[in-house]
């Protein structure tokens, strides 16, 4: 496990042990990055890797990640280390996230619609009567009380 909050020194001395400090949440339990290295490296892993792909990937990043780890996690003052694992997990979240910002077919909202609260159409209401949600939500609310478990099951197959 990488060192908590409580294991680093409370007032950063440098700009690099600030750096660390602040992104410190970014950091993943040192067997997680293990496991990601050795899922890459399976076989199941490589034949997707050579379907999707054409080739296998590079997974020595893991590797990397998963030294620095346990490098930061048996020196706490080793900014070095948590320093790249840090730009790692920085890059690894830019390249998840890209198609995301690169997204121009829907425009992003600055704020919550006016009307997000407006009750159901007539025939939706109509549907909710009488369902599994409104016995829940009515259960939740405390207006019924909360059904026995008889054996009995509310889900149909048709």
């Amino acid at each position: 496990m990488p060192p908590q909050l409580t294991e680093i020194p409370p007032q950063p001395k440098t700009p690099e042990e600030e750096e660390v400090f602040k992104n410190l949440w970014s950091i993943r339990p040192c067997y997680l990055y293990n496991e990601e290295y050795d899922d890459c490296t399976s076989i199941r892993a490589r034949f997707h890797q050579y379907f999707i792909h054409g080739d296998s990937i590079d997974c020595n990043q893991w590797k990397r990640d998963f030294d620095n780890c346990i490098r930061f996690e048996r020196n706490p003052n080793d900014t070095k280390s948590a320093l790249e694992l840090i730009e790692s997990e920085k890059a690894r979240r830019t390249e998840r996230l890209g198609a995301h910002y690169g997204n121009d077919v829907w425009k992003k909202r600055d704020k919550v619609p006016d009307d997000w609260a407006k009750p159901l159409p007539e025939n939706l209401q109509k549907e909710y009567e009488n369902s599994y949600l409104e016995l829940k939500a009515k259960e939740l609310r405390g207006e019924v009380e909360p059904s026995k478990d008889d054996g009995r099951t509310m889900c149909v197959i048709m």
